[in-house]
């Protein structure tokens, strides 16, 4: 149903709260997995740091052809926001099959070559065999994952984010369950697994939330998953935002790859320590998207209606609350930095390495959510292509430098951290500069 009024604050929080708790259920899929392995009685620093690699890859994996769902979501939100939705009903089965043939190929394409990946992240003995071992079963869940965030696009487009919260909720809680259960054993009844059971944990968790997501599809709403042809016309805008995304998503991962092959180079405690320091970074990072998710709804639905003065009004709104957020999660680092480490790791040289950077985390917190919001609103709008280009700009003029001048002067995980606060800062303030180039002329005078 339609709301009278967008852009109140009822709505914006109808729309961010459900997409704060999905979007910080899923880094708790990778995190329960790293806190539960990272206290195990045999190596848990090295099954750790495979936890964290792994990690790395298979989010660099989701996030490259995940990139659909965020197209899908932009189109679907400006037909409603046009009123023409039966226009593209034929669309999200297309996009949908799109999504798995895709992840399929993947899937096939990496098996064979997992030892030769994880090399290149400089895992090496027991950190790469752990690394083969906890690849080989959570990669049959790429895309059960992909499927999801598909659905999850659907009902984001439609305006609703409630059910992909209720799906979320319930994979983060069953991965928590069944990672305590069949990684640590219970009693006579279920063999202890280490690490193997961390993966099959995430593995059944992300199956019952394909099926989930299903049902509800099915349940909730009109469209329907039957291929029809022919080719809807939007497909092909489709695949040309998605593949912008695509493009800047590999840019994205380029960083996450350099963080993480550095920090592995500088031996199994930094590594370990960057693990815990990138899941909770993620995790915040998340909690302050569901503001941008929902400037990401509301954005393509008031540009399909060619609203642009409730454009810079929810440009405001959003990037108020955000950076509210921001400040709450800026608060409660500070005060539960030691705490939120030994959850992951009770190893002294890794929460040593942790604690010295997590200032770091923190201060980035008001950054992240202007360019989290504004990153939303143009996903919104469809600006793929812009997307794409701030973020290879980031990542190779910011990122990139910043690490490897880090790295010459002996900074270590320093400099993996000031990289990460260039490239975030880079991608805000590009982002502000053109939507305002954008859209000021626009706005009435009474605006």
């Amino acid at each position: 149903m339609r709301t009278t009024s967008p852009l109140s604050f009822k709505n914006i929080n109808r729309l961010a709260i459900p997409a704060l708790l999905t979007g910080i259920a899923e880094p708790i899929l990778s995190a329960t997995d790293a806190a539960v392995v990272g206290n195990i009685e045999i190596n848990p620093t090295e099954a750790l740091a495979a936890v964290g690699i792994v990690g790395s890859f298979l989010s660099a994996l989701i996030w490259v052809l995940g990139q659909t769902r965020s197209a899908l979501q932009a189109i679907i939100a400006q037909y409603y926001g046009a009123g023409k939705i039966d226009e593209i009903k034929n669309l999200p089965a297309q996009a949908v099959y799109l999504n798995i043939i895709l992840s399929i190929l993947i899937l096939g394409g990496t098996l064979p070559f997992i030892n030769g990946i994880f090399s290149l992240y400089n895992a090496q003995d027991l950190i790469l065999e752990y690394c083969v071992e906890y690849y080989g079963i959570r990669v049959w869940g790429f895309p059960l994952t992909l499927l999801t965030f598909a659905i999850f696009g659907i009902f984001r487009g439609l305006q609703n984010t409630f059910w992909p919260m209720v799906v979320a909720i319930i994979g983060a809680l069953l991965n928590i369950g069944l990672d305590f259960a069949l990684v640590y054993g219970i009693a006579d009844w279920l063999p202890e697994m280490g690490l193997r059971g961390a993966a099959y944990a995430s593995l059944i968790a992300q199956a019952v939330m394909a099926l989930l997501s299903l049902i509800l599809l099915f349940w909730k709403t009109d469209i329907s998953l039957k291929l029809r042809f022919p080719i809807n016309p939007e497909l092909y805008r489709l695949i040309g935002m998605a593949l912008n995304l695509f493009v800047r998503t590999i840019a994205l991962n380029l960083a996450l790859y350099l963080a993480n092959s550095f920090a592995t180079d500088y031996g199994p405690s930094f590594i370990a320590a960057q693990t815990i320091l990138i899941n909770i970074w993620l995790f915040s990072s998340f909690f302050i998207d569901g503001y941008a998710a929902a400037g990401n709804i509301l954005a393509g639905r008031l540009l399909g209606a060619k609203d642009y003065d409730g454009l810079w009004q929810l440009s405001k709104k959003v990037s108020l609350y955000g950076v509210g957020v921001s400040i709450f999660l800026m608060v409660v680092g500070m005060l539960f930095y030691e705490p939120l480490g030994l959850i992951f790791s009770k190893e002294p040289a890794v929460i040593a390495r942790y604690s010295a950077i997590f200032f770091i985390i923190i201060l980035m917190q008001p950054i992240n959510a202007i360019a989290f919001i504004f990153d939303g609103i143009f996903k919104g709008m469809g600006e793929m292509k812009y997307l794409r280009n701030v973020l290879l700009l980031a990542t190779f003029f910011g990122f990139v430098p910043a690490i490897f001048i880090g790295d010459y002067f002996g900074l270590e995980l320093y400099s993996i951290w000031i990289a990460f606060s260039v490239w975030m800062l880079i991608r805000g303030v590009a982002l502000i500069l053109k939507f305002r180039k954008r859209f000021k002329p626009k706005v009435s005078e009474a605006i």
